[in-house]
């Protein structure tokens, strides 16, 4: 261990302290006794070492005092004040101890620091924990709350010297900027030489670097990348001087292990991944990249992919610790040692008005629910998954297909066909106010579909969505596009997607599941299931962003006519009612895709459980695939065909093959221990093995294994049509939105005294008419900014859901007034006020000309554009006739000439009569 991590082990009999920078000298005598280790740095005595047995790993802090007194102790012949560096070990646990820290606290690490290390440790003169307790108090500008409480929560743990910390912040809430803000501070403050942040996807660390570069500190107006260097790993080289490092966990396992990573590798999150008992090998100490080489460990979506295999990653490196997650289970509180330092969840989040609430609409279909039959002999379609060529032909036997297979082994057109025309249906009722103006002027105009992401549960599935979606909705190529992994530029596609008109609607398998800020995304569509509660939570957190009017116009919807303040999801396949587990893996049956075996025998499980499973499921290859498939298998494989490489994976392991292995070195090892000769014979073992797995290395081997698998067996049912069977509000939500309806009507009576509006609503009628557009939009504003749930389209939806209500609203201000007059009780019904208003104006002007008195069509025209601006504005008074509309008709002048002094009376009759 020693050795590995540069130093010269000396005997007390030989000491050349000048022959290497760190020289362990054993049995060095103390004025205390001969000590096992000691640490000398450029001839100076810097550390000790107390090494023991290995059975006394679980009492190596009972050995702390005597480490300690070597430590303080007199060396011989040198005047030497006390070490501050010191170790416990039995080779398979160490522990140290910086005696400079405040409270100097033994951890446990994976093997001796470098001396060069301890050189520079020792220049720089205070630890590093003894740095965190000078960090400056954090500036509050530019944070929000749950920011400044992550942040300052986090440095409280640092001074504590807690290992771990975990930060909990609901999607959606700046937990990446609040990190980089955290790592700034760090970097400046404390000194840190290098910081890791570590992702479990490429796209996550693309994004990650992408904050990285667009950051600007408070103290300070130049971009984070001009005050310390930023790099993201994409190969296996690591530059020494960045003070940032981006990995996926993938790529850093790969370069601890000296295995190359193809960038394919880390698209996807390792949690969706199942384990088996058997484990790849461990990490081991890698010289270029020390256990020392990162100060601190900053872990995105730390619930996903920090267990099993990944976890000895963490475990290498002598740093802290701090978890970023949306969404922890019980094994994320547990890893983190129950240090929660931020608790901002979803719920808490939405109250302050960070992310907006949604509602769910279900649309269940009988095939989607129960599936169908296919009888004997009924002429069915078949298609390659991977090709989609398509051939026919008829079912030799009958065939059943349950939910789970729907879109995997079987497709029905008319399910997928029913739901997309269901959707595109309903869409113009769910937001009643993306409606642009007519080209003819006729008519409520087109309607703007909003920015819509559907979950599809493969390629496959989501290329026949698109088709579907296009053709129903009438629309081109650009209106729906694809953004999965295997999609063209997919990076480029979710640009648009993100900031502009096009695509409408996109349809993603996994990519863009979680971490990616879409703040314009209004409507979710599953139509696949998610086991996972966390990441059930992660998807949904898609739609969680708020979006202003302005943003969500620019950024691709121009016929919204309000700021995003909720999102709907559309619930295709009962995502929202099926049971979810707290934790990713469980969720997958016994056994492994294809892919799964092949990367990890390629990371290094080339165990015979394995090799076996390999070697069965490219038998099952063999018999699926055409020759020309064989041969491209065969060109792949250095000339190998499937037939061979099977025998190799089969041979690894055979009782025969190593039998024939044993003779053969017992015959040339004549005389030489049972331990030599079962050290021989694992290693020609494990050549034997080397040999049968070494093509699995190449990517392009794996990926096309992969691929010619998936092209086979989808059957395409086009023969059962599907039907609704339930279509609506999830009736959970039904609670939700009467616990909503309450607290608006609370609130309103609790403030009907104090503010002018609401004072307005509740005295006589004929006060309405005071009631101004001004008042109106600071009620909107006063409610928004104290309980951003109470917004009053939000309210209007709920009411949507419990009872009928008498139309829908054009906008807040107009749903505010109407929610007002419902809950005071002015109006029986929930009804936009501008229909009141219009019904109000019918009455007046009816009783106006029952008698003699006939207005001419110019006069009830002018009427008529009163009572649209009262509409609108709530009052009209003297000054407004310089406003459009009516300025450009001849203002308050022309006004006196068709009404002359009845002007004032008949402007005070309308403010009173149409308000009413």
């Amino acid at each position: 261990m020693l050795l590995a991590s540069g130093w010269l082990v000396q005997s007390k009999k030989q000491i050349n302290l000048a022959a290497n920078i760190g020289v362990a000298v054993r049995e060095y005598q103390t004025n205390v006794g001969p000590a096992d280790y000691i640490l000398f740095v450029n001839k100076k005595p810097v550390g000790v070492i107390e090494a023991k047995r290995e059975e006394e790993g679980i009492h190596l802090t009972v050995h702390e005092d005597q480490t300690e007194g070597y430590a303080k102790a007199k060396l011989r012949l040198i005047d030497n004040a006390p070490l501050v560096f010191a170790y416990e070990s039995t080779d398979g646990v160490t522990r140290f101890t910086d005696y400079r820290d405040p409270k100097p606290r033994s951890r446990p690490v994976f093997t001796f620091h470098r001396p060069e290390t301890f050189k520079n440790w020792l220049q720089e003169g205070k630890s590093l924990r003894s740095k965190f307790l000078e960090l400056p108090t954090l500036p509050l500008t530019g944070l929000r709350y749950c920011q400044v409480e992550a942040i300052t929560n986090l440095e409280k743990s640092f001074k504590q010297f807690k290992p771990k910390a975990l930060v909990q912040m609901a999607t959606g809430s700046g937990k990446t900027f609040t990190a980089i803000t955290s790592i700034y501070r760090l970097l400046k403050f404390t000194k840190a030489k290098r910081i890791l942040f570590l992702v479990d996807t490429k796209n996550l660390g693309e994004q990650a670097e992408q904050e990285f570069r667009r950051y600007v500190p408070q103290d300070d107006n130049r971009l984070f990348p001009e005050l310390y260097g930023v790099t993201r790993l994409t190969s296996s080289f690591i530059p020494g001087d960045s003070q940032v490092y981006i990995s996926t966990i993938q790529r850093l396992y790969s370069i601890l292990k000296g295995i190359e990573l193809d960038e394919r590798d880390e698209e996807e999150n390792p949690a969706e991944k199942s384990f088996t008992k058997k484990e790849p090998l461990p990490v081991v100490y890698n010289q270029r990249v020390p256990m020392e080489f990162f100060d601190f460990v900053v872990i995105d979506e730390c619930h996903r992919s920090i267990y099993n295999l990944w976890k000895q990653v963490l475990d290498y490196f002598d740093a802290f610790q701090v978890g970023l997650t949306a969404t922890p289970d019980n094994r994320t509180f547990g890893y983190f040692n129950q240090n929660l330092v931020c608790d901002y969840g979803y719920q808490k989040a939405v109250q302050d008005g960070v992310l907006v609430p949604y509602n769910v609409f279900e649309i269940e279909t009988k095939i989607t629910k129960e599936g169908a039959k296919i009888a004997m002999g009924e002429y069915v379609g078949k298609r390659e998954k991977l090709t989609r060529k398509q051939f026919w032909q008829t079912a030799d036997e009958d065939l059943t297909y349950t939910q789970k297979q729907l879109d995997r082994d079987v497709v029905n057109p008319n399910q997928i066909r029913l739901i997309v025309k269901t959707i595109k249906e309903q869409l113009p009722q769910i937001f009643t106010d993306r409606f642009t103006p007519s080209p003819l002027g006729e008519g409520a105009g087109v309607f703007e579909v909003p920015k819509t992401l559907i979950f599809a549960k493969s390629d496959s599935h989501a290329d026949d969505i698109i088709n579907i979606v296009r053709e129903e909705f009438g629309e081109e190529n650009k209106f729906c596009k694809k953004i999965t992994y295997n999609a063209d530029d997919p990076k480029g596609i979710l640009n648009n997607f993100r900031n502009s008109y096009y695509p409408r609607i996109a349809v993603t398998v996994d990519m863009i599941a979680t971490g990616t800020d879409i703040r314009p995304l209004e409507v979710l569509v599953f139509l696949r299931d998610v086991k996972s509660k966390s990441y059930y939570e992660q998807m949904k957190g898609r739609g969680t962003r708020t979006c202003s009017l302005e943003e969500l116009r620019a950024t691709g919807t121009p016929a919204a006519k309000l700021t995003k303040d909720h999102f709907v999801i559309i619930d295709c396949i009962g995502v929202e009612k099926s049971q979810k587990t707290d934790s990713r893996p469980l969720e997958k049956k016994p056994g492994m895709s294809l892919k799964e075996v092949l990367e990890r025998i390629h990371l290094g499980d080339t165990s015979e459980d394995m090799l076996t499973t390999l070697a069965n499921r490219l038998i099952r290859l063999d018999k699926q695939v055409n020759e020309k498939e064989k041969m491209s298998f065969a060109e792949k494989a250095g000339g190998q065909t499937i037939n061979h490489v099977v025998k190799e994976l089969l041979n690894a392991y055979d009782a025969d093959t190593v039998e024939g292995i044993r003779l053969k070195v017992e015959g040339e090892m004549p005389g030489a221990s049972p331990e030599q000769i079962q050290s021989t014979i694992n290693e020609q073992l494990s050549t034997i093995v080397e040999k049968a797995t070494d093509i699995f290395n190449d990517p392009d081997l794996r990926n096309y294994i992969i691929d010619v698998r998936k092209k086979y067996d989808q059957v395409i049912d086009t023969i059962n049509a599907d039907e609704i069977v339930k279509m609506g509000w999830v009736k959970d939500n039904k609670a939700a939105a009467e616990g909503l309806v309450d607290e608006f009507r609370e609130w309103i009576e609790q403030h009907k005294t104090e503010i002018t509006a609401l004072q307005i609503f509740y005295e006589q009628p004929y006060r309405r008419r005071e009631l101004s557009y001004k008042m109106i939009k600071d009620l909107v504003e006063t409610i928004k900014t104290n309980k951003p749930l109470l917004a009053p389209l939000h309210v209007w939806q709920a009411y949507e859901q419990l009872e009928k209500v008498n139309g829908s609203t054009k906008n807040e201000l107009i749903a505010l007034v109407s929610l007002v007059r419902k809950v005071s009780g002015i109006d029986n019904t929930l009804t936009p006020f501008d229909k009141t208003v219009d019904k109000n104006f019918q009455e007046w002007i009816f009783k106006k000309q029952a008698g003699t008195l006939k207005y001419t069509e110019e006069q009830v025209h002018w009427l008529r554009m009163i009572k649209d601006y009262i509409a609108n504005s709530f009052h009209v008074d003297r000054d407004d006739f310089q406003l459009d509309p009516f300025n450009k008709q001849g203002g308050l002048g022309k006004m006196w000439q068709l009404f002359g002094e009845e002007t004032d009376e008949i402007i005070n009759e309308l403010n009173e009569s149409l308000v009413a």
